[in-house]
C-alpha cells in the first residue's frame, strides 16, 4: 500500500467536500504550503501554535467552506435552470413548427402538461423533444 502524507489525505477530503481543511504542521517550506493550497487547504499553521492561533484559523476555514458550498449549490441550481430553459425553448419551437402553435400557446401547453402530470416543465420538454424531434 502506498504511503500517503497529510497533504494527500487533505486532497482526498477536499475533493469529496467532506470538511474544510486546516493543515497543522512543523514544516514551512514553500513547496509544502503550495501543495497544501493546491490540495484545498483553507488554512496552514506551523508549529508551535496556540489556541489563539488555531481558533481563528478553524473559524475562517469553516466560514469559507460554507460559502464555497453555498456557491457551488447556487451554480448547480442556475445550471439546471438554464438547461431547463434551453429545453423548454427547443420544445416550444417544435410545438410551433409541428403543431402550429404560437409561442405563448406552446409555453402554456408545456406549463399545463407539467401541472396535469405533476412533473417538471423540463421533463415535459424532454418528452416533447423525444416525441416530435424525429426525422420525418
Amino acid at each position: 500500500m502506498p504511503r500517503r502524507d497529510g497533504i494527500d489525505a487533505a486532497s482526498e477530503i477536499a475533493s469529496k467536500r467532506i470538511a474544510p481543511i486546516v493543515v497543522l504542521t512543523a514544516f514551512s517550506q514553500r513547496d509544502l504550503v503550495e501543495r497544501a493550497r493546491d490540495a484545498g487547504a483553507m488554512a496552514y499553521l506551523v508549529k508551535p501554535f496556540t489556541a489563539s492561533d488555531l481558533i481563528p484559523a478553524i473559524e475562517l476555514a469553516v466560514s469559507r467552506f460554507s460559502e464555497i458550498t453555498a456557491l457551488e449549490q447556487e451554480v448547480a441550481a442556475l445550471s439546471d435552470r438554464l438547461e431547463t430553459r434551453k429545453l423548454v425553448e427547443r420544445a416550444k419551437g417544435l410545438l410551433q413548427a409541428k403543431q402550429g402553435m404560437t409561442e405563448p400557446e406552446a409555453f402554456k401547453w408545456i406549463q399545463r402538461a407539467a401541472m396535469d402530470r405533476r412533473t417538471t416543465m423540463k421533463r415535459v420538454a424532454e418528452v416533447v423533444l423525444e416525441t416530435l424531434d424525429t426525422p420525418t
